[in-house]
């Protein structure tokens, strides 16, 4: 199980990798392919809505052909859509793409997700999602290599859809080791034969609206930091492409130490006391960014 769980492990860096793509090369993006600024917006509500609609029929599909080929393929149209990007001269492929990015995004974070929670402790899930946060700061750091090179934001989706398409053919190759795996009864893998859950029943479960809720609010605000925070930083601020790019990176950073102390805080401290603290934490962040006090304030409250 240790060499699959660091599969896993690897397979949710690559999860991360595109997420922080499109908001750190924007900037770039929009003046090559010249579109509004907020073109960015169409795109990554298309990936948002792809995401949705692939985490709520994941549990059908994982039942049909298992974690491992949904992990397996879902990263594979990653791969695809990350190349057909790298390869885009025109803003319409970029919306047609962002159809396979955001149903293999929520395939393989829906599947990973449940298969950690079934067969592992709760440490694991903290660290799962921290190493979701290393692929997130290393996309925008490939990214500012390329913009500082002036090589073009076309490369550094090329070299990322590469990596990809690299971690496809461990999938694939690895996949008897998900088969061998799956011994527990209580694997929705296992229970085939019974009937999907439905959306209404979950969410009568107990704290089922407020994880909900809550888990909403912070999505919102990292979804917003990464896909605007560059932009905000070139135009607002005044700083270059390829600097912003970096310093985007460094709010990924953040999420990456922060869920890795988590990993550890779940020894001691409950989930209302961790939420507590996360939220007392990013309110401090956006104050300390909004200071007109120059880099110092803005990489602080980006980590």
């Amino acid at each position: 199980m240790t060499v699959l769980l660091l599969i896993i492990y690897i397979s949710f860096i690559s999860l991360g990798l595109p997420d922080s793509l499109l908001g750190s090369a924007w900037p770039a993006i929009n003046a090559d392919l010249k579109v509004p600024l907020s073109y960015a917006g169409i795109v990554s509500m298309i990936i948002s809505g792809g995401t949705i609609i692939s985490s709520l029929n994941s549990e059908r599909i994982i039942k049909k052909i298992g974690t491992g080929l949904v992990t397996a393929v879902s990263v594979l149209m990653t791969a695809i859509a990350l190349l057909g990007f790298g390869l885009s001269q025109n803003f319409l492929w970029f919306v047609v793409l962002a159809v396979p990015l955001g149903l293999g995004a929520g395939s393989v974070d829906a599947a990973l997700n449940n298969f950690v929670a079934l067969h592992y402790e709760a440490k694991h899930m903290s660290w799962l999602h921290c190493f979701w946060g290393v692929g997130a700061a290393t996309g925008p750091m490939i990214m500012s290599f390329f913009l500082s090179k002036s090589q073009g934001w076309n490369n550094g989706y090329l070299v990322i859809s590469g990596i990809q398409f690299v971690l496809t053919l461990v999938l694939f190759i690895t996949l008897p080791l998900w088969k061998k795996a799956n011994n527990g009864n209580d694997d929705i893998e296992e229970n085939k034969n019974t009937e999907p859950h439905k959306l209404s029943e979950l969410i009568k479960m107990r704290g089922a609206k407020e994880v909900l809720i809550t888990f909403f609010c912070y999505c919102a605000l990292e979804v917003m930091s990464g896909l605007w925070g560059s932009s905000y930083l070139v135009e607002i601020r005044g700083i270059s492409v390829e600097v912003a790019a970096k310093i985007v990176s460094l709010f990924y950073f953040g999420i990456t130490l922060g869920r890795f102390f988590s990993g550890f805080l779940t020894m001691k401290f409950d989930n209302k006391t961790l939420i507590r603290l996360g939220q007392g934490t990013i309110l401090l962040g956006i104050i300390v960014t909004i200071l007109p006090f120059g880099y110092i304030t803005l990489i602080t409250g980006y980590c």
